[in-house]
């Protein structure tokens, strides 16, 4: 019978190669329909976004206003650690549904203000997640690799491409760290992700059908993000102990 590791190990390879393939006619369709309804979202739904994403991206690097509740045993094992992963993420589902739901019923503005509550929520379960897998969130390359899984979950093809060179050997590569927010490419950042999320998001606008479209469209977006963050630290946890096996060896 396959065990737990080797069982992640496939997934993981699942997902990496299908991160990795080259854009499809799907992928290139949809990249201009985004560009193209970019030009139909009124200015203060570019500027909010905007703003939104640039003070999370501050907070995360900078600030003190995440914090975590999940501390588990440093000796616990993958397979339990994951449990407990799961847990959070569909915890975190249902509250992103539940408030998509509710700003989507509250027409216009209300479904505007879903952008920066939405965004604070996926940060809070990124949060979560590194402290379970055992990571200190207070490290602030920790907290550069947060973001980086928020890029990966949320870029084009060719963005997580890139995204996904930088976040390989993580914890052996040098890592030229930004000492202000200003040094972080948020406009490059924000861009990618107002684009992936804008053909979903934009139909949560809509009167009469903006609850459901809510609801379902953020329970989405979490679920996606969770799982992004678990092949993100599955990939860590295989680099490291590849680098055992090396030292081992040596």
């Amino acid at each position: 019978m396959m065990s737990y590791e080797e069982k992640i190990r496939t997934e993981l390879m699942e997902w990496q190669f299908k991160l990795l393939k080259k854009p499809g006619l799907y992928d290139q369709v949809t990249k201009k329909v985004q560009q193209k309804l970019n030009g139909y979202i009124p200015e203060k739904v570019h500027s909010g976004i905007t703003t939104a994403v640039k003070s999370m991206v501050q907070l995360v690097l900078f600030g003190s206003k995440y914090t975590t509740t999940s501390n588990p045993p440093q000796e616990i094992s993958l397979v339990h650690r994951e449990a407990l992963v799961k847990q959070k993420i569909e915890s975190y589902r249902k509250t992103g549904a539940a408030e998509g739901g509710i700003t989507g019923a509250g027409g216009f503005l209300m479904s505007l203000a879903d952008f920066p509550i939405l965004i604070g929520i996926k940060i809070k379960l990124l949060f979560e997640l590194a402290s379970l897998y055992g990571y200190d969130v207070k490290d602030f390359k920790e907290r550069l690799f947060i973001l980086h899984i928020f890029q990966l979950a949320f870029s084009s093809k060719e963005g997580t491409h890139q995204v996904f060179a930088r976040m390989q050997n993580w914890d052996t590569r040098p890592t030229l760290l930004p000492e202000n927010s200003e040094q972080f490419d948020w406009r490059k950042f924000q861009q990618e992700y107002r684009d992936y999320i804008d053909l979903a998001k934009m139909a949560q606008l809509i009167p009469g059908v903006g609850a459901a479209v809510g609801a379902v469209v953020n329970y989405r977006l979490l679920n996606k993000l969770g799982r992004t963050a678990m092949m993100a630290y599955r990939m860590r946890h295989f680099e490291r102990l590849k680098l055992l096996h090396a030292s081992a060896k040596s």
